[in-house]
């Protein structure tokens, strides 16, 4: 039986900067359990090797969802980062912040210090911007590295053309004073290789004599003497481990493994515990709901030229071989592409204020999350809702953690979203239509009828999914919000030392990739805890 101050569980990416920084005090002692591996492999390390490893399964969760309604019975993908660094060893390491009413919202929605102004300070803190050096609104001195692309595809230059041609203008910096605009993205890469969060914040920590970190770990449930987090139970193989708490546990274990690990633990709906013959610790009904993610749409298209794409053809192989022999060499050439390089955040309709539609080129076809191979080159759009109406949940399938949760998006339960994403198609399929593509567009994979609203849904309903950004399910609200989960301190509601950090606890989802919120929130949850101390 093992003691420390602080006990974290999960190493993603708000687990590893929480653990970081209590550990930056010698005086207290830091655990930080992981069930993945270190986070170190070449899949992780080479920036493209996620469109090989991710649709596999391979340092992932590999998650699916309940068949859905709105998907006309289909099961959702819902790959989740299992290594250190979580999905941040997986994800297309794109840095998006969000439009500063999605941190306005939480606040308002009575979460004081979440606001725009409050929250900016974190995200400066955690960043080594080597594009904009002289902007107030980037950070130049943190552990977590964002650069641009070093081996851009020309394909992103026609991209950016094609919506300067349909009236929407460029945007050096999306994470700054303006956010609506097409983009070349900032990514988290340093020289050539994925900086993931624990590149940035564990690997470099660990020769620090009070920061443990075990990989392999999965948790089996929270320990409670009486109502107080005093620890955890895990299995590391065959054994099973126990991990004292002195001060508090931290839960960072995503949006579908926190919920899971709380009501597994008996903190949750009180019926729906017994249901699983969990005996209740705390009764709080909001564990596991209020899950919000982005439904994204692909348009895919056929290349009549290969400049600039990725694509499977007899000299295929050769090229690939030579780019892994370049990257190895000189970290340079297509292994270093991030495969989303350019995007745009647009309006569906131009009533609307703030844009409500995302979109990135992606550099080759990637049909069903890249598990569907075709021959050929092309090249395809993810376009996103940035704010979905529809709610979902989280639900155990079983008291074990061991066996996967049962997860329901209920993707397009709310109508905006359908009406929404129409629209914002038929935007993406002007931008795609654009002259500008006119001697690298092919045959549509895919098929959208531009004017045709009821076949562009029934399109979607067969193909749309997630764009990865599950969150809210245990979302941080005021004491009057009876589903709210954590308090603007992130404290757990009914017991005490214990709190979350991860996308489970943000109230409503950003516009955009939720990468840097979570690290935000795992720098804020930081100082809350020594703040408290």
């Amino acid at each position: 039986m093992d003691e420390f101050d602080y006990v974290v569980l999960g190493g993603g990416s708000a687990g590893c900067v929480v653990a970081s920084r209590l550990s930056e005090d010698p005086s207290v002692s830091v655990c930080l359990l992981e069930a993945g591996g270190e986070g170190r492999n070449v899949l992780i390390r080479a920036p493209l090797g996620f469109v090989i490893g991710m649709p596999r399964g391979i340092n992932s969760w590999n998650y699916q969802t309940v068949p859905q309604s709105g998907l006309n019975g289909r099961r959702g993908f819902q790959p989740r980062g299992k290594a250190l660094g979580g999905s941040s060893t997986i994800n297309a390491m794109i840095y998006a912040r969000g439009h500063r009413s999605d941190f306005d919202r939480w606040a308002e929605a009575g979460n004081p210090g979440w606001g725009y102004d409050d929250v900016l300070p974190y995200f400066k803190k955690s960043e080594s911007n080597a594009i904009h050096r002289d902007s107030p609104f980037h950070g130049v001195d943190g552990p977590l590295h964002v650069t641009g692309l070093r081996s851009p595809s020309p394909l992103n230059d026609v991209f950016l053309r094609a919506c300067q041609s349909q009236g929407i203008p460029f945007n050096p910096d999306y994470n700054g004073a303006e956010h609506h605009g097409c983009y070349h993205v900032q990514v988290t890469q340093l020289d050539g290789e994925r900086h993931s969060v624990a590149a940035a914040f564990i690997h470099p920590n660990l020769d620090r004599p009070n920061l443990e970190v075990r990989t392999g770990a999965h948790i089996t449930r929270i320990r409670f003497d009486g109502r107080r987090a005093s620890g955890v139970e895990l299995h590391r193989g065959r054994e099973t481990h126990v991990v004292r708490a002195r001060r508090e546990v931290v839960v960072s274990a995503g949006a579908f493994g926190t919920p899971q690990i709380l009501m597994a633990s008996g903190v949750g709906p009180g019926a729906h515990l017994q249901a699983m013959g969990i005996t209740p610790v705390a009764d709080v009904a909001g564990v596991g709901q209020n899950l919000q993610d982005h439904i994204s749409a692909l348009l895919i298209y056929r290349a009549k030229v290969p400049d600039g794409t990725v694509g499977v053809t007899p000299g295929g192989v050769a090229r690939i071989l030579a780019s892994m022999w370049e990257w190895t060499r000189h970290r340079t050439g297509l292994v270093t592409s991030c495969a989303a390089e350019s995007g745009v955040y647009y309006r569906s309709d131009p009533d609307v204020d703030v844009s409500d539609m995302e979109m990135e080129l992606i550099i080759g076809i990637g049909d069903d999350h890249g598990r569907k191979v075709h021959t050929g080159h092309g090249y395809s759009a993810h376009l996103l809702l940035a704010r979905p109406k529809s709610i979902g949940e989280v639900r155990l399938a079983s008291p074990d953690t061991h066996v996967d949760p049962l997860i329901d998006p209920r993707f397009f339960g709310h109508p905006y979203d359908m009406e929404t994403l129409v629209k914002g198609t038929q935007v993406a399929l002007d931008i795609m239509g654009d002259p500008a593509f006119d001697p690298y567009r092919g045959d549509m994979l895919i098929h959208y009828e531009r004017d045709d609203p009821a076949q562009i849904e029934a399109t979607l309903r067969d193909h749309a999914d997630t764009e990865y950004h599950p969150c809210g399910t245990a979302k941080m609200g005021p004491d009057s919000d009876p589903m709210a989960v954590v308090d603007a301190q992130l404290r757990v509601r009914g017991v005490d030392g214990l709190r979350i950090a991860d996308a489970s606890v943000m109230p409503t989802i950003t516009s955009n990739n939720i990468h840097a919120p979570v690290i935000m929130i795992g720098e804020r949850c930081a100082d809350l805890i020594k703040e408290a101390t």
